[in-house]
């Protein structure tokens, strides 16, 4: 059976699927802030996380769930502000260097927040993001061809999609780490907290008004 997809579409969304992944988004900033207080290991749920509702909003926008959900922005209106309220919430306890993602002084101490909570906190962030909705639906139609199978399009697309955003959560993490390192060795680990915190309420504030 013959390829569904051209090599030359391929090679043309590859890297514009890469220059919006790396631009920093909520979920690269999440990942960034994750890095910086608990290290690119720990942060690695999260990225599963994410990546689960990357792939599920790109799916959906295509067979035209994002059109209906247009149509219901209430469905979205309660996503975002329960999304945004519980990372401004991680934010606020962050700048006082309290709750499971602030960094203790002794880095001995730092606890031990669970997998399924940071997997939680990256899925709902990739998913309540009607930006990426928006985008995903009218980034992905122009690359497939009604012609040819859909469900192996949509395979290739969503695997370039997935295996570049996991690179770009990679880069933005580690980046969140050296940071965490230099700022640990100085003594200012209150710093540390105050930047992840303030991150945070950021990102929190950004789903909630996009």
């Amino acid at each position: 059976m013959a390829f569904s997809m051209d090599v030359a579409v391929i090679a043309l969304f590859i890297p514009t699927f890469f220059l919006v992944s790396v631009t920093p988004g909520m979920c690269m900033t999440l990942s960034m802030t994750l890095g910086m207080t608990i290290g690119v290991r720990r942060s690695l749920p999260m990225m599963w996380g994410e990546l689960l509702g990357v792939g599920l909003v790109a799916i959906a926008s295509v067979v035209g769930v994002a059109a209906v959900m247009l149509n219901y922005p209430l469905l979205f209106t309660v996503l975002k502000y329960a999304g945004g309220a519980y990372l401004i919430y991680l934010g606020i306890q962050m700048w006082q260097s309290k709750g499971q993602l602030a960094v203790p002084q002794n880095p001995e101490d730092i606890p031990q927040k669970s997998a399924k909570a940071l997997a939680s906190q990256g899925f709902v962030t990739a998913i309540a993001n009607p930006k990426g909705w928006a985008f995903m639906a009218s980034l992905l139609p122009p690359f497939i061809d009604a012609t040819k199978p859909m469900v192996e399009q949509m395979g290739v697309l969503v695997t370039i999609i997935l295996l570049t955003e996991f690179l770009c959560l990679l880069l933005y993490a580690s980046g969140g780490k050296t940071l965490g390192h230099l700022l640990q060795k100085s003594g200012n680990v209150k710093v540390i907290n105050r930047i992840g915190g303030t991150t945070m309420i950021g990102v929190g504030a950004w789903l909630a008004k996009s």
